[in-house]
């Protein structure tokens, strides 16, 4: 089922988009991947393989999940103390099975789950349902699952002005399919492939500031931040500031059971 296109458009900057290699998905699928050379995004062709890689929302070589979500919510326990009002509101966009909301309640955080590929076991009762606007969105390893990157994020700028969201970027030099694990060739659920400069593409397309480690971790916000502080914030993780900051914080674990509780018993 492979397409013979030697080259498509481009999801992200409308340009042309040829054709770079070919890699067996799932073990089974021939598929052509495409790199832009005007935004650098690489893509592969129409993931028509996409409800069989779904057939369980977490792929069974993600042996990283919790260690993954435990650094993450650190991480955004970091921007969201620094950078926003931690008395608002803020929704997991893609959350999964509920970890990561979970945990950033614990921590202190009203976060809210969202996932529509996914079942709420960890979180369950904080759904996100009536908020309308949130003052932080975050997408922890989902850009790459995008079928339609634009839409996606175009979605979640409905419902905040910030974006906090982790995918490995590509190189200059495209590494080959056995060269670079972050394919997933053997789950099938990465299609959608960015670089730096892919990211600052879509910042400017949609009026962002762009704020970034260079690696997985980013940021984009109409919100003006020193970058260097940003750098200088992401660099604290690696300190245990977390650790610290913590004590400042109030979890929600206690008063969270209390609300459920409170819910059933007037049912």
């Amino acid at each position: 089922m492979t397409s013979n296109q030697q080259q498509v458009q481009c999801m992200i900057c409308g340009g042309a988009s040829n054709l770079h290699f070919n890699a067996q998905v799932l073990n089974k699928h021939d598929v052509n991947y495409y790199h832009c050379e005007d935004c650098l995004f690489l893509q592969t062709e129409k993931p028509f393989w996409l409800d069989e890689a779904y057939s369980e929302s977490m792929n069974l070589s993600d042996t990283g999940i919790m260690v993954r979500n435990i650094n993450l919510s650190q991480i955004t326990t970091l921007i969201v103390y620094f950078f926003y009002d931690k008395k608002k509101s803020f929704l997991d966009f893609a959350g999964g099975y509920g970890a990561l909301t979970r945990m950033l309640r614990d921590i202190g955080f009203d976060f809210y789950w969202m996932d529509k590929f996914s079942n709420n076991l960890l979180a369950r009762g904080f759904e996100h349902n009536s908020i309308n606007q949130y003052e932080l969105v975050t997408a922890f390893e989902a850009f790459e699952h995008f079928e339609y990157p634009l839409k996606e994020i175009e979605r979640i700028l409905e419902l905040t002005d910030s974006i906090l969201f982790s995918t490995d970027l590509t190189s200059e030099v495209i590494p080959k399919p056995t060269e670079w694990w972050y394919y997933g060739l053997d789950h099938g659920q990465h299609i959608s492939f960015f670089n730096k400069k892919t990211l600052e593409y879509i910042a400017k397309k949609y009026q962002l500031n762009l704020y970034t480690n260079n690696s997985s971790v980013h940021l984009l916000t109409r919100k003006e931040i020193n970058k260097y502080f940003f750098w200088f914030v992401m660099k604290l993780n690696r300190l245990g500031i977390f650790y610290f900051i913590r004590f400042f914080l109030s979890s929600k674990t206690g008063t969270d059971m209390s609300e459920i509780i409170s819910k059933l018993n007037t049912k």
